[in-house]
């Protein structure tokens, strides 16, 4: 039985080659263009998403800070890492900034016969300014950098996924009570330096440069307010805030064994240091217009 004959044209489409596609390539000065958007853009862009996780992690810290159930415990070891552990650091550095800025007011100040503003200064520097700073830069050292390291090390171990097995939120059980006690602790922390810092000035503006002790006295209740102080501590309760997240964030973010947990961890204390710093003249400025000083 002969078989049935094929068309022509199906034997001439069967035997033409496929042709191949055009690859051309875009023009040199478009790659470029498009490398050089990526390297000035590109970690702009990153950084606003890494704000804007941040905030979601916030937001949902604060949503599982009203849910059941209550876990007290850790919110007293969070406490006490946080501020019991930093206390030692925080008195030692306090005491010695007083001191050291002391002894440079004290000299610049008697070129100008201006002794009796000696004590005002350094009190209004530390509680405005340095005492709430410093105080942050510590914290993140050494509290921030361990919460990113911990958590960390909990994300590579899968220990966090082991949590959402057992119908536990990472968030309720870890992050949660380092953020509540980093803005609870870093006020605290806050008026311990500034302490520190005024015995500091003290011992070596009066006991070792013989200022009169009356001067140094009276000038600082006369000038130093009580809104003063408020501008620290709220500058202080936002550091708090700011390092305790940053620091989670990285923590629970971190991927790629140890050497991401040593990345996040170094991440975590270079985007808190700079945000402490950042934060410091914006918050500073919005506080001065709110509180007006009544001098």
């Amino acid at each position: 039985m002969d078989k049935p004959s094929v068309p022509a044209s199906v034997e001439a489409k069967k035997t033409e080659r496929p042709t191949k596609r055009s690859t051309k390539r875009p023009a040199r000065w478009v790659t470029r263009v498009d490398d050089l958007w990526h390297q000035v853009f590109g970690p702009l862009f990153k950084g606003f998403e890494t704000f804007g996780q941040i905030l979601v992690l916030t937001g949902q810290a604060f949503y599982w800070l009203f849910r059941r159930p209550f876990r007290w415990r850790e919110y007293l070891v969070a406490l006490d890492f946080i501020g019991v552990g930093s206390l030692s650091i925080i008195v030692l550095v306090g005491l010695f900034t007083g001191a050291a800025f002391s002894l440079q007011v004290t000299d610049t100040f008697r070129t100008f016969g201006m002794e009796s503003y000696i004590g005002a200064m350094v009190t209004l520097a530390l509680v405005r300014e340095l005492a709430p700073v410093l105080t942050a830069l510590m914290v993140t050292a050494r509290a921030g950098s361990a919460m990113a390291t911990e958590l960390g090390s909990m994300r590579i171990t899968e220990q966090i996924d082991a949590l959402r097995t057992m119908a536990v939120s990472p968030v309720q059980y870890l992050v949660t009570p380092r953020i509540v006690a980093s803005i609870i602790m870093m006020p605290l922390l806050t008026m311990v330096f500034s302490f520190a810092g005024m015995v500091g000035a003290y011992l070596v503006a009066v006991i070792l440069l013989e200022v009169d002790h009356g001067l140094f006295i009276s000038e600082t209740e006369w000038m130093v307010d009580t809104y003063d102080i408020k501008i620290g501590l709220i500058k202080a309760a936002i550091f708090g805030w700011v390092l305790s997240s940053v620091g989670c964030h990285q923590g629970i973010s971190a991927a790629g064994g140890a050497k991401g947990v040593g990345l996040a961890t170094t991440r975590a204390v270079v985007y808190s240091s700079v945000a402490v710093l950042m934060l410091d003249y914006f918050v500073g400025d919005i506080l001065l217009i709110i509180y007006e000083s009544p001098s």
